[in-house]
């Protein structure tokens, strides 16, 4: 059991990520960006993958994953 000076804020969270929404399976106060590692806060959490249950830290990073998982994205134009 947690005394009360531990609580979750300095833990990854472990996060089952869904279409639209996201369900917290493991208390905590961030997640790590799959593409760069950063900490995101669970409050700032807003890109992820279902497909892939990975979390993003923008926009950015999620298209960067998109486009390795799927070279082919690159040749569009």
């Amino acid at each position: 059991m947690m005394n009360r000076f531990e609580g979750p804020g300095g833990r990854e969270a472990r996060i089952r990520y869904l279409d639209g929404d996201f369900q917290v399976t493991s208390p905590g106060a961030f997640v790590r960006c799959a593409v760069t590692g950063e900490n995101i806060a669970l409050d700032e959490l807003k890109y992820w993958s279902v497909a892939r249950q990975e979390p993003y830290v923008s926009a950015a990073a999620s298209l960067q994953r998109e486009i390795e998982v799927n070279p082919d994205l690159r040749k569009r134009g």
